[in-house]
């Protein structure tokens, strides 16, 4: 694989940073609640935010209210539940449509006889969203399909997301790249050059998305992907901030840390 970052590769340009949160910014665990936040990886991002004027955000499925509680005191720019909410950097929150939170809440009630039974599964009922973990219990994962399918016949604008041991269901039209480009049309996101750093199969529209606008989607571990840059594990995702920080505050490229996906 060839590395496509070097020092010498000429002026940096202004960047907007974009992440996912699970799994990229902090391991996968067992259960949602379980992640591990370190002090070190809130001072690295206030620093990040610092560093990049505040075009920094946090693209995640999760809710709003999980990021804060995760990263506090920070607060970030973020979107959440796959972009079905979405705080501003200065801020201001977009108003739910609330027929997409009706629908998530609709979705979350046909599922849950099935979480009953099977108390290994996790039912994560989001405002604009739901999610149906089976990694305590992944011989359940064709079941899990099975019923996330016959939860969304009766509603059409709903869509099923596969990912890492996890089924979605989010609106359709409603995912991380659409998320990315309403940033990118504000303030201080606007003019920058895009930067999006996911491992997910929900992160592919957030790769192209960035790709699309001049930028470039960075997947962190194996798979297929859209994605032209690959890096390797969390903690080179902590040390790509830190560079990115570097280079932002000096002007150069910082140390080749990633590989183009092509080869």
């Amino acid at each position: 694989m060839s590395n496509v970052m070097s020092p010498n590769a000429g002026a940096a340009p202004l960047l907007a940073v974009f992440t996912d949160f699970d799994g990229t910014l902090v391991e996968l665990a067992e259960t949602p609640d379980a992640v591990d936040v370190s002090s070190e990886l809130t001072d690295r991002l206030d620093r990040v935010i610092n560093d990049f004027d505040h075009a920094f955000a946090v693209l995640t499925g999760r809710e709003i209210v999980d990021i804060d509680r995760f990263l506090s005191p920070l607060q970030v720019a973020v979107a959440g539940a796959h972009g079905a909410q979405r705080r501003r950097a200065d801020g201001t929150i977009e108003a739910m449509d609330e027929d997409v939170s009706a629908t998530a809440e609709a979705i979350a009630a046909a599922l849950e006889p099935l979480v009953e039974a099977n108390p290994a599964l996790i039912l994560e009922p989001k405002d604009g969203s739901v999610a149906l973990h089976f990694r305590q219990a992944p011989e359940l994962e064709g079941v899990c399909h099975l019923a996330m399918q016959e939860a969304l016949l009766d509603h059409p604008h709903f869509t099923l997301v596969p990912g890492k041991m996890v089924l979605e269901a989010r609106a359709v039209g409603l995912d991380k790249g659409a998320a990315l480009r309403a940033f990118m049309q504000e303030e201080p996101f606007a003019g920058r050059t895009p930067i999006f750093i996911g491992d997910d199969r929900t992160d592919e529209d957030a790769f192209r998305a960035a790709q699309e606008l001049g930028g470039v989607g960075i997947k962190l571990g194996a798979g297929e992907t859209a994605a032209r840059l690959r890096i390797a594990d969390v903690a080179s995702v902590h040390a790509l901030l830190r560079g990115l920080g570097d280079m932002a505050q000096s002007g150069h490229v910082p140390e080749p840390l990633l590989t183009d996906t092509a080869h």
